[in-house]
């Protein structure tokens, strides 16, 4: 059984995943296309997530911020004009890494001191920032939804409840 901040984790990439399968149906100018929301497409809407999945990837690995900073670009630069496909594998090496460094944190629950270079310092725990990580990614998939509707296409239901239920079905 796996860990309830570990299964928080798989939900986010389950759902990330159910989003990848359907943007793969649609034509690829859907990813690319401009359109008044959040962000300016649903690809930079990704390339966002992708960029904050790696941070946050990073925070929790305890890498301080003076070697994360020099990244972001680089990880922004990454995102930049790739196919759904691109993207995709974009996130499955990131999940490859959350993934390594969930099984080698015993304590989910540990205690974590984040230096913020605005907010300054934030006391509170690998579980809690892990749950930033799932809603942030929750949220931008339902700006997502929004951008695929305002240009004609449905969105996929990526609810925590479906991933539940897909689960259970999946033990019988």
């Amino acid at each position: 059984m796996l860990q309830h901040s570990h299964q928080l984790y798989e939900y986010h990439v389950w759902a990330n995943d159910r989003l990848f399968d359907h943007l793969e149906q649609l034509p690829e100018e859907a990813f690319h296309k401009e359109v008044t929301s959040v962000f300016p497409s649903v690809s930079q809407t990704l390339a966002h997530l992708y960029l904050f999945d790696q941070l946050y990837r990073s925070v929790l690995a305890e890498i301080p911020n003076a070697d994360i900073f020099p990244k972001l670009p680089i990880w922004t630069e990454e995102a930049q004009g790739q196919s759904v496909d691109g993207m995709r594998q974009l996130f499955a090496g990131v999940a490859e890494q959350f993934r390594h460094l969930l099984a080698h944190t015993p304590d989910p629950d540990k205690a974590m001191t984040i230096e913020h270079p605005k907010y300054g310092s934030l006391d509170t725990h690998f579980s809690e920032i892990l749950r930033h990580v799932v809603n942030h990614g929750t949220y931008h998939r339902g700006n997502v939804t929004a951008m695929l509707r305002q240009q004609g296409y449905a969105g996929v239901p990526t609810d925590y409840m479906f991933y539940l239920l897909e689960r259970q079905q999946g033990q019988r």
